[in-house]
């Protein structure tokens, strides 16, 4: 046998994931780049500090959803519950703060009772999911109504909960060394969330599952165990990113999450997660968010008609997502 030649081979074969592996990052980072230029000629306020700063801040929200959606994809399963829970948590925060319907303000305790609210709704999906064998995608858009439906209880017919003490109202949107504090929060996710996926053991079995569920089973990995807190996890950050919107709304709805669903998948599909599960990561969904919160803000400050801009908005984003996945083509997998 031909040791020399089999060790090339193994070179060639380790040299050529490597490229795979950094030339879909590079892609976005072209791709972001590109976009960046032809809006600041289109609208030279479009680089400004004061920008930056906006476009940071509507990324937030998306950057912290899109570390539970990651989390949820890269076992091979989807999130749809997102938005209801958003609802269902805003909800329950404004309302356990000072607001003007009244009531008591619990100060912290509202962050923590309304993150704890998404997570027994993450439970429960987890549960479903695990135990009954009922479809991700089916368990998790009927908790998506559940919440709404919970949101919309809470709402009531009353007056419109306002918050009413300004200084958490501003907090989101302040400034701390010049960045959005909705930033810094996000941003603290995000590095959580990748110390979580490298370091930890429910990182590697989240990998594990989704590249081979029924290898990981007979390696005696905890698999229903795991996608629950999975699901759990990732409906806290739904929760906490409903906080954060509800506190830049400045007033409660049920709605508060409108949208988000459909930023953060794409985002999390453009950044290199496979629908299949076992390959992607966290910081590249970050690069899919940052993508589209500054080709929506683009196209605004561009003077766009909305009545174009999903139409350009689409146009854009498969360009993108051949620029990103174009090096994984022949590996390309099937969502489970």
């Amino acid at each position: 046998m031909d040791t020399t030649a089999i060790r090339q081979h193994e070179i060639q074969t380790v040299r050529r994931s490597f490229l795979r592996g950094i030339a879909e990052p590079l892609g976005l980072i072209a791709a972001l780049a590109v976009l960046i230029i032809i809006f600041t000629l289109l609208n030279p306020r479009f680089a400004t500090m004061g920008n930056l700063r906006n476009v940071l801040d509507q990324a937030s929200v998306p950057l912290i959803v899109g570390v539970g959606a990651t989390l949820v994809i890269l076992l091979g399963s989807i999130d749809l519950s997102v938005e209801g829970v958003m609802g269902a948590s805003g909800m329950a925060w404004i309302l356990m703060s000072a607001n003007s319907r009244g009531g008591v303000d619990l100060g912290i305790w509202a962050w923590v009772g309304a993150i704890a609210l998404g997570m027994v709704l993450g439970f429960a999906s987890g549960a479903l999911f695990t135990r009954l064998k009922v479809p991700s995608f089916i368990v998790t858009l009927g908790m998506w109504y559940v919440g709404l439906g919970i949101a919309t209880l809470m709402y009531g017919s009353g007056i419109v909960p306002m918050l009413t003490d300004d200084a958490v109202g501003g907090w989101a949107s302040s400034a701390t060394l010049g960045l959005p504090n909705s930033f810094w929060l996000a941003a603290v996710v995000v590095v959580l969330g990748v110390l979580t996926l490298r370091y930890t053991r429910l990182g590697r079995v989240t990998y594990a599952i989704g590249d081979n569920e029924g290898i990981a089973k007979g390696n005696g990995m905890p698999v229903a165990r795991v996608k629950t807190v999975v699901f759990v996890l990732a409906a806290a950050l739904s929760g906490l990113a409903g906080i954060i919107a509800t506190m830049k709304l400045g007033a409660g709805s049920a709605t508060v999450g409108s949208g988000v669903l459909f930023v953060v998948i794409p985002a999390v599909v453009i950044g290199g997660t496979s629908l299949g599960g076992g390959k992607g990561g966290v910081l590249r969904t970050v690069l899919g968010v940052l993508l589209l919160t500054v080709l929506t803000n683009g196209l605004i400050l561009a003077g766009v008609s909305p009545s174009w801009q999903s139409g350009v908005s689409g146009a854009i984003l498969v360009a993108a997502i051949i620029v990103a996945a174009w090096s994984q083509r022949d590996r390309l997998r099937v969502a489970k």
